[in-house]
């Protein structure tokens, strides 16, 4: 008979799942890919990134908003609804952050690891050992829910922002 601590790290050598699938390495992955890595930053930089894609989407939404609103005739309209146009963008892409890191969230934080062999059509199930989801569910807490906590926050200052831009609107109809 085997003592528990070697019986456990058999359990984690014998995984069946294929590594680039591993919820750990989607994790590192995603962690180090250019995209999602922007929710990692520190937060001086998040906010430089996430401006960054506000004004490239204002470039855009501007000329939009000119066709309803000119400049010339309705600069509060015109500026309102550039900003709320970029706003929506910007708000596109943080929806695919947040589900990117969700995503990831959730394969850490079940105990059962869906995976494929080969093929979309032969997919398993590895039961995770107590260790392993031990570790994941400590990745999740102390890693990844800050991430989600600050892209939740950037939802509600985003979403006050377009409230705000309502309210001005009802004021100068």
């Amino acid at each position: 008979m085997l003592p528990d601590d070697l019986t456990q790290n058999l359990s984690i050598a014998a995984c069946p799942v294929p590594t680039e699938q591993l919820p750990l390495n989607e994790y590192e992955d995603l962690k180090e890919s250019w995209f999602f890595r922007w929710a990692t930053l520190e937060p001086s930089r998040y906010i430089g990134r996430m401006l960054w894609v506000w004004l490239w989407s204002w470039a855009i939404a501007a000329p939009i908003a000119a066709a309803s609103f000119p400049f010339e005739k309705h600069p509060a309209k015109f500026l309102i609804t550039s900003s709320d146009g970029a706003i929506l963008l910007l708000l596109l892409v943080l929806i695919r952050l947040y589900l990117g890191w969700s995503y990831v969230s959730s394969r850490l934080m079940d105990a059962k690891v869906f995976y494929e062999e080969s093929g979309w059509y032969d997919g398993q199930t590895w039961v995770k050992p107590a260790e392993v989801l031990a570790r994941d569910r400590l990745v999740v807490s102390y890693q990844i829910q800050p991430i989600l906590k600050r892209m939740q926050v950037t939802f509600a200052v985003l979403a006050g922002i377009l409230g705000m831009g309502a309210m001005v609107w009802r004021f100068l109809n």
